[in-house]
């Protein structure tokens, strides 16, 4: 199988998924506690009002006409309006705007924590039952065991409050906003020169990066050195030694790259975590990203906006499991699709 048609297969499975996943919100939103109808009106409504806005939204007819008028509203790309988040706007437009906060905090999170999870997760296979190895092990330990919101709590109390090195909330707006160019603060900020803004916004994702990269480091190390352990066992790597090659690239090119394969499973999976929403810590630092959006739609029974999130989810882990069967062939040329 080429991997043209691997990718074509694929791609036809999750179309099935994500059609699951459209009528299972369907199904929530419908049965969960609250009235959506009473999210669009006013305190003081009257009962006519609350008619007009039923029939405007199609809830009064039969719960299979209405399945058919969401799938339909679905695949036309209406979606619907947010009824408190967004004031009657676009669901996604309230996801596309907040989805590049989230982007910048799962990606330089996710980058920090894969060096250092993988270089640490190597020194401690190589040096098994050694100082390096007992550090790392309950670093990694304490990394899994520790809630994150806690962590979040910890880092600002410390650099922020105290210290008074790093910003503890999301206030970057505070000095001015870049031009909108492609949406990512970051970004704008560079190719409009304002180094200024660039900095300042580096500044107040430093602690929930680093919040969001010490729990997913734990889980990289774990992983890495597991792998590596079983790997350093294999004849092909006491043949390399054998063979007098050096144990630098018996480590790098033989032993390391096998045990890559079960730690980007890993690391994709924490990347697709992370941007599907890391919901405590967006919290914690007041990011407004994806994460505090599922909380919002949830707090103010906005069925639209959390539908949309839901999918969204649904689709960045699907797709992101793909990514990551892709790369083993990448890391493993024996690997044939």
């Amino acid at each position: 199988m080429t991997l043209i048609k691997y990718i074509g297969r694929r791609i036809l499975q999750m179309i099935p998924v994500l059609f699951g996943v459209l009528t299972l919100t369907f199904i929530l939103s419908r049965f969960i506690p609250g009235d959506p109808v009473i999210a669009y009106l006013p305190l003081n409504h009257t009962t006519q009002q609350y008619l007009e806005m039923e029939e405007y939204l199609g809830l009064n007819d039969p719960i299979i006409v209405q399945y058919f008028n969401y799938m339909i509203d679905v695949f036309t790309g209406d979606w619907g309006l947010s009824s408190k988040i967004g004031k009657k706007i676009p669901v996604w437009t309230i996801i596309w705007d907040r989805l590049p906060r989230t982007i910048d905090l799962s990606f330089f999170s996710i980058l920090i924590a894969s060096y250092l999870g993988i270089k640490i997760g190597k020194i401690s296979a190589v040096n098994r039952n050694k100082w390096k190895d007992t550090l790392s092990r309950g670093f990694a330990l304490i990394g899994v065991s520790m809630p994150v919101f806690w962590l979040g709590m910890i880092l600002r109390y410390i650099f922020s409050t105290e210290l008074g090195l790093l910003p503890g909330t999301n206030y970057f707006g505070a000095i001015g906003h870049p031009p909108t160019i492609t949406g990512f603060r970051l970004i704008d900020s560079l190719l409009s020169g304002k180094i200024y803004l660039a900095i300042d916004y580096l500044q107040h994702l430093a602690l929930p990066v680093a919040c969001l990269s010490i729990i997913t480091v734990a889980s990289i190390v774990r992983q890495t050195r597991s792998s590596m352990l079983e790997v350093l066992q294999q004849d092909y790597v006491r043949t390399a030694r054998a063979k007098g090659c050096k144990e630098k690239d018996v480590i790098n090119s033989h032993a390391l790259k096998n045990a890559l394969i079960p730690t980007v499973t890993v690391i994709g999976l924490s990347f697709g975590s992370l941007l599907s929403g890391a919901v405590l810590t967006e919290t914690t630092f007041n990011l407004h990203g994806i994460g505090e959006l599922v909380i919002d739609a949830i707090n103010l029974f906005d069925y639209y906006v959390l539908n949309a999130v839901i999918f969204f989810i649904a689709f960045v882990f699907i797709a992101i499991n793909l990514i990551t069967d892709l790369l083993y062939g990448f890391i493993d040329p024996r690997i044939k699709y």
